[in-house]
């Protein structure tokens, strides 16, 4: 790049800035020009031309001075011999945090596999939002890489692209930076889908030579209207890039033809009483189109967005979108963040500027950054935080008139969520409107949210599944997990009681905490909590608590674990007498579940068996369990306790690992109506009306079919695996026999 190219940069800095120190300026370029030496771009240009158009987009946006001389540096330390220390003794301390933070960014790779890509996206925005300098550089950085990307190799120029599109354009948008978000997507559109980008692209060129003079009329007559009462107004004209309508037409599955707004008007004016008083001249003059005015004056966008919109019917009956703003208005919504910074000096950290602290873009940058300082798994930070770059938003009120703004599909729990914490994990139910509506409401623009809360209230489960904000969908799942936590407290708990009764010794916590430096684990309950998980097993405890254990005492528990089989089958069970217990479900991936017991995911039932801790999960077998029954509970760990008639074969596999046997026996009132499922297998002739036979029978003895499986198939003989509803263990008893007198039935045995 030449001498006059370097001299531009400086004279517009000193346009905005005339205090702006352009020799150190100068200096930069010189040291950067030098250090990069012979370096080529791969246009075949000087490497120096990168730096130095990054330095002019942001002098675009009016930085700082500090901000130029970092942008002038940005490749230095990763690409040269320069170091960190060198710059600071050259420029400055401060230029060397910028220089070194973007060169942090450079080195996360966005485009990768799912847990390292999100890693990497936590690192950025905790870099950016420690000076948000370091973003405009690295936006501007990837705004001239993206201008260049046609002289790379193409794997690699899509993997860019993807990044871009992915990433930086909607972060750039979500920073207010639209004209840049805008750019950005159309360079990746052009690399991600050549074809329909050039196809648009020539579309679009046509619409605007058959359209020009339609423009021109009415531009003119808005202009004449505003001049004539007295307005000192400027109208123009903008046109959708190629990506916008094609995200469009895609999303709507609509044709380029159908597009209403690929053309729009802009009037600014000098003050906010001129944009409302604009507003109401031109709904005097032409019809307005219902439905389509937005006032983003009153209820700014999150990324500081303020304008008027509204449709009109122009010339031509031609629906004209318009939007009406003042000076400093366009500026933010052209520049975003970058037109809160200017050219001032001081620090864009958090808390650091005033005018930055009011930035609502700022805000959700904090907001992100505060998501991430709580842990949440990195892969659903990148998914959620994906969900809110993309997603337009709707505006709601409390009660009290505070403005709540959510993404557009967002329900009463994620307004919840949005006001407080505490209030989402306490959302009982909710008022929309003045109206009771269910919790998975979609929220429109304007909608008045009183949100009915109880201490007594836990976060559902089943929330997760229709909310769509980060935030409400991280505290879902921090709640949840406390809940799982509490239940591998409590499986752990009643895991080490057995085994530590199997040696005759008594449990007690103090014996544990004397055991934590051999268990390598920091606390006493995370120990108990890996022993409900399954993590570690309960022997290794015994072991670490009592190192001496002797061979005998290990050879009494495999007696005590042979002899209880034997027992238990003689029906000899020492059951535990506690009350009936109400039990939290959660979903669990066993096609054998209980019908009607346990229906729904997350459904507080009311289990019909006793024996077990208030709080963990229980299910039945494969087979299933019905009452009448002998059963027993096997404690299975991550998951809770899964109970098996005494005579289940399935039984077998957990003979050697006694701890996890659990006594319980039924609990349920003779008029019990609740159905239990079973399965049988029936041997049936092959012949017509065979199967209406036994379909008969099963019916006739208010036994329910659930489903019917045939399999081994023979000439004369075939299998019928048969799933059924029935009271209890009689009920069952009563519906084989009857199968079994049947002619066209040879066989029947029950599955367990």
């Amino acid at each position: 790049m030449d001498f006059m190219d370097q001299t531009s940069l400086l004279e517009r800095v000193s346009d905005y800035n005339p205090k702006a120190n352009t020799s150190q300026m100068d200096r930069a370029f010189e040291f950067a020009k030098r250090v990069h030496g012979s370096q080529k771009r791969a246009s075949g240009e000087a490497y120096i031309t990168h730096p130095l158009q990054v330095a002019e987009i942001l002098a675009e946006l009016k930085l700082d001075e500090d901000t130029i001389i970092a942008a002038l540096l940005h490749d230095t330390l990763e690409d040269t011999q320069a170091t960190r220390t060198e710059i600071d003794e050259l420029f400055g301390q401060e230029v060397g945090v910028l220089v070194e933070g973007v060169t942090k960014l450079g080195k996360l790779n966005l485009v990768t596999k799912k847990a390292e890509q999100a890693e990497n996206f936590r690192k950025l925005l905790i870099a950016i939002s420690s000076d948000v300098r370091v973003l405009l550089i690295k936006m501007a950085d990837r705004l001239h890489n993206m201008r260049t990307l046609e002289f790379v190799k193409p794997a690699t120029r899509k993997r860019i692209a993807q990044e871009t599109m992915d990433i930086y354009a909607p972060l750039a948008g979500r920073m207010g930076m639209q004209w840049m978000r805008d750019e950005l997507e159309e360079h990746s559109f052009r690399w991600l889908h050549e074809e329909a980008y050039f196809t648009l692209s020539q579309k679009l060129l046509e619409m605007r030579k058959k359209n020009a003079q339609l423009l021109s009329k009415i531009e003119e007559d808005l202009d004449e209207k505003l001049q004539e009462n007295g307005f000192d107004a400027k109208v123009s004209h903008r046109e959708k890039r190629p990506y916008s309508i094609w995200r469009k037409m895609d999303h709507k599955q609509i044709s380029l033809e159908q597009l209403s707004d690929i053309y729009g008007f802009r009037v600014v004016v000098k003050s906010i009483d001129d944009c409302y008083r604009v507003l109401g001249l031109v709904h005097t003059i032409w019809r307005a189109v219902p439905g389509r005015f937005k006032d983003y004056i009153s209820n700014p966008k999150q990324n500081d967005y303020r304008s008027l919109h509204t449709s009109i019917v122009g010339a031509r009956i031609q629906r004209v979108e318009l939007q009406i703003r003042t000076e400093q208005m366009h500026r933010v919504a052209e520049y975003g963040i970058a037109a809160h910074a200017l050219y001032k000096d001081e620090h864009l950290g958090i808390g650091d500027m005033p005018n930055m602290a009011s930035s609502g873009a700022y805000q959700w940058l904090r907001n992100l950054v505060g998501q991430l300082l709580e842990g949440d798994n990195p892969e659903e930070f990148l998914e959620h935080t994906r969900l809110e770059l993309f997603h337009d938003q709707v505006f709601c009120f409390t009660p009290q008139g505070l403005l709540i703004a959510l993404p557009r599909g967002a329900c009463t729990v994620d307004f919840a969520y949005a006001v407080h914490t505490d209030i989402g994990n306490k959302c009982v139910g909710a008022k929309i409107n003045g109206r009771n509506m269910p919790l998975r409401t979609p929220l429109r623009n304007g909608d008045e949210v009183q949100i009915l809360t109880s201490n007594a209230q836990t976060p559902e489960h089943a929330w997760e599944a229709f909310v769509i904000t980060g935030k409400a969908r991280s505290s879902i799942r921090r709640a949840t997990k406390e809940v799982r936590r509490k239940q591998y407290l409590d499986i752990g708990t009643m895991v080490l009681e057995r085994a530590f009764q199997r040696i005759q010794k008594d449990y007690a916590i103090e014996k544990l905490e004397g055991a934590l430096h051999r268990l390598t684990h920091e606390t006493v309950e995370d120990i108990i909590v890996a022993v409900g998980r399954g993590e570690l097993p309960s022997q290794d405890v015994l072991k670490a608590v009592y190192p001496n254990i002797s061979k005998d005492v290990m050879e009494r528990r495999h007696a005590a674990r042979v002899g209880r089989r034997a027992t238990a089958e003689e029906g000899w069970f020492n059951f535990a007498k506690v009350a009936s217990l109400k039990f939290r479900l959660f979903p669990k991936a066993n096609q054998g579940r209980q019908a009607n017991p346990i229906q729904g995911a997350d459904a507080l039932v009311k289990l019909p068996v006793r024996g077990h801790k208030d709080g963990v999960a229980v299910d039945f077998s494969v087979g299933g369990a019905l009452p009448g029954d002998r059963i027993v509970g096997i404690v299975m760990p991550g998951e809770g306790i899964n109970i098996y008639p005494i005579q289940s074969p399935q039984l077998e596999e957990f003979d050697d690992q006694l701890d996890r046997w659990i006594d319980v026996t039924w609990d349920i009132d003779d008029d019990d109506q609740t159905r239990y499922r079973a399965r049988i297998i029936v041997t049936g002739v092959n012949e017509p009306g065979s199967l209406a036979q036994i379909s008969q029978l099963i019916g006739e003895t208010k036994g329910n079919i659930d489903n019917i499986k045939m399999t081994d198939k023979a000439i004369d003989y075939s299998k019928m695996h048969i799933e059924l509803e029935v009271w209890d263990l009689k009920h069952l008893n009563e519906i084989i026999a009857g199968l079994k007198g049947l002619s066209v039935v040879n066989k029947v045995e029950r599955v367990l």
